[in-house]
């Protein structure tokens, strides 16, 4: 029987604000067992560029990432935010290492191509080192993993944190009872986007389908729940989509399936 490993996936909007999280830090000190955390941190890169004078450039919601803003979310994801949210949880008796995808070559990717739009230095992920991470964990380490990976040639690629959380959960799926939660502002996916209490308990890869027809779910959340049912294709043992605050609350927020 496979151990349980748990891997949280939290917003950049909850790590960057005091009161969030800490409670998120809290509730994820307090899950029994082998976990991982991977943050985002783009309010933060925002903030520092525009102090720096470097102009932020959004794409369909995408950070478009030429070599000054790439030295910006560097900073900024591998140093203020990682480093913050590591000590923070070393001060709740966490065991808790901060690393990028190009730490112990633990996620390599390609810079992405084939687009309408040039994104810069921006990754798609090619391959996590499923190994490297399990030594980590079962040393009892909890790797705080920033939105940064590399290609093998010394290049430092931006790389979008809901992704690199669903490959890590599908690599370590084989060694591990996986279940993967994405942690943002709100319940669950909702019925009505104006309605925080109209949360879809459970979506299936039909319903999501039908979902995404009917314009219901849009935006930001298609990529979320398309990297939900590939976690699942690829052995994910479970997928939950929540509020922060609600995290390892049962009953809570929208679980995933495939049927």
């Amino acid at each position: 029987m496979k151990e349980q490993l748990n891997i949280i996936k939290v917003g950049g909007k909850i790590v960057e604000e005091e009161s969030s999280l800490a409670a998120l830090l809290r509730d994820f000190a307090a899950l029994p067992g082998r976990k991982v955390l991977v943050h985002g941190g783009g309010r933060s890169a925002t903030a520092m560029a525009s102090r720096l004078g470097i102009e932020t450039r959004m794409v369909d919601g995408r950070r478009v990432t030429d070599e000054a803003m790439l030295e910006v979310v560097t900073m900024v994801y591998a140093g203020l935010v990682n480093k913050r949210v590591v000590a923070r949880l070393g001060a709740l008796g966490v065991k808790a290492l901060g690393l990028t995808g190009a730490d112990m070559d633990v996620i390599r990717s390609h810079r992405r191509t084939g687009t309408q739009v040039d994104y810069g230095f921006v990754g798609d992920v090619d391959r996590v080192n499923a190994d490297a991470l399990r030594l980590l964990i079962e040393d009892g380490t909890v790797p705080v993993v920033a939105p940064l990976t590399h290609d093998g040639q010394g290049q430092l690629l931006n790389t979008n944190a809901d992704t690199m959380a669903g490959e890590t959960a599908k690599a370590l799926a084989c060694h591990y009872d996986v279940t993967l939660t994405f942690c943002f502002e709100k319940r669950g996916v909702l019925l009505d986007s104006s309605d925080d209490d109209s949360v879809i308990p459970r979506i299936t890869a039909d319903g999501f389908a039908q979902l995404k027809a009917d314009g219901t779910v849009q935006g930001g959340m298609l990529p979320k729940l398309e990297n939900s049912f590939a976690a699942l294709r690829a052995g994910v043992k479970r997928v939950v989509i929540t509020r922060a605050d609600l995290l390892g609350q049962e009953g809570q927020g929208t679980v995933i399936e495939l049927n």
